[in-house]
């Protein structure tokens, strides 16, 4: 089956014509394509024009053999009008002169020398073409007061044609000028918008990249503790099972899970979703702080929590909750048995201060890094705060945070 083509009618065509001539207006002439072929096209509609004007029109006498060679030859140089237009005009004037110095039709003279002129003011700058003008027209009376002072008049007052023609020129340079100009900030204005863009897309990705971490390792961490105690209940003493305590392990890996579950729900739900990032849902806050200690007792953490601040904005409490958060689980999970963790979070000089401290054993030397420090600094660098994490004096692991609470550009999560 043949594709479907829709009709062209007589006003597309129309604007398909009017599109592809301002497209060659608008063009640079010294970068336009077939530029030798169209020039020397150019030069021959010219020299027609130029018989043409000299057969009929009535301004001197009819050329001769010798009025025809300079009429054709001036119109020659032309064809390089775009390469050396200073010199073609140059060419063109030289044979031109002579042409009206015999008296022959003037009119016919003229239209070499504009299309020169022309391409003079279109190519180069304001001051050449001045110059350029002023010359013609001091050569050309100069010329014509050696044959009559009233021919040499007539060409003064004639000589607005020349100041015409360089203006056209220099009107339709500024003009291309001010086209490209147009052109290069739309493109640079797409490349900036296509940047912003991919950075924006870079920023979600590590956002999610970090939410999931921090989700995944915490809860993995829980679900591993809890079901720990259920197999050491279960191993211990078979014959006197504690079912009980079994019981409670089992629920809190379920609690656990459920509440993963949600979490992991809402932030995955910006992958499905089209709109701006604000409309991603509620993000984890200070409010959220109680919930994250219940979870580490419930793994064997004696946690204590002190929060001397109410609230603070949302991408600053949304940084602080996955900092506490990633914190705890490195204490369950390095500190060893039963860690004492103490939790604090107060505002100090317009800025939240946080710290996480344990006592217990640290990280196994020449473990491999993962990436929880990386990411809680990188939560803290992306509300302007700081981070320092390490070894405490004495024993057992420090992390604290300074996050300002009157932030420029916050950006969420």
């Amino acid at each position: 089956m043949l594709p479907v083509q829709a009709p062209t009618t007589a006003s597309t065509t129309w604007t398909r014509h009017a599109e592809r001539y301002m497209a060659a207006i608008n063009r640079d002439p010294l970068t336009a394509p077939h530029a030798l072929r169209n020039d020397a096209l150019l030069a021959v509609l010219a020299a027609a024009l130029a018989v043409t004007l000299a057969l009929l029109v009535d301004d001197g006498h009819r050329p001769d053999a010798l009025g025809w060679a300079l009429l054709l030859v001036s119109h020659v140089p032309l064809v390089w009008r775009r390469r050396r237009p200073v010199l073609v005009l140059l060419a063109v004037v030289a044979c031109v002169f002579p042409y009206h110095f015999l008296g022959y039709a003037h009119t016919a003279g003229t239209q070499a020398a504009y299309v020169a002129l022309y391409t003079v003011a279109v190519t180069g700058r304001a001051l050449r073409t001045v110059l350029v003008g002023i010359g013609v027209i001091t050569l050309s009376v100069g010329v014509m007061l050696t044959i009559s002072a009233h021919e040499a008049l007539g060409l003064l007052k004639a000589s607005g044609w020349v100041v015409a023609v360089l203006f056209l020129g220099v009107d339709v340079r500024f003009y291309r000028r001010y086209v490209t100009s147009i052109v290069e900030r739309a493109e640079r204005a797409e490349r900036t918008r296509e940047e912003e863009a991919r950075r924006r897309v870079a920023e979600e990705r590590l956002r999610i990249a970090r939410d999931l971490h921090d989700l995944l390792a915490h809860t993995i961490t829980l679900i591993g503790v809890q079901t720990s105690v259920a197999a050491h209940v279960l191993s211990a003493d078979p014959e006197r099972l504690d079912r009980k305590t079994v019981a409670k392990a089992l629920d809190d890996i379920a609690e656990t899970c459920r509440s993963a579950r949600g979490e992991l729900r809402t932030t995955l739900e910006v992958l499905r979703e089209d709109g701006p990032p604000e409309a991603r849902g509620p993000l984890p806050g200070l409010d959220g702080l109680p919930d994250l200690a219940r979870a580490a007792r419930l793994a064997g953490a004696r946690v204590e929590q002190t929060v001397r601040i109410r609230q603070a904005p949302p991408a600053v409490g949304a940084a602080a909750y996955r900092i506490v958060q990633e914190a705890l689980t490195n204490a369950v999970r390095h500190a060893g048995p039963g860690p004492a963790v103490r939790v604090e979070l107060d505002e100090r000089q317009g800025a939240l201060h946080l710290s996480v401290r344990d006592d217990g054993t640290g990280p196994a030397p020449g473990g491999t890094p993962g990436f929880g420090l990386v990411g809680m600094r990188e939560r803290a660098r992306s509300v302007g705060g700081t981070l320092e994490a390490g070894p405490r004096t004495g024993g057992g692991f420090v992390v604290t945070a300074v996050l300002p609470l009157t932030t420029t550009g916050e950006r969420n999560g």
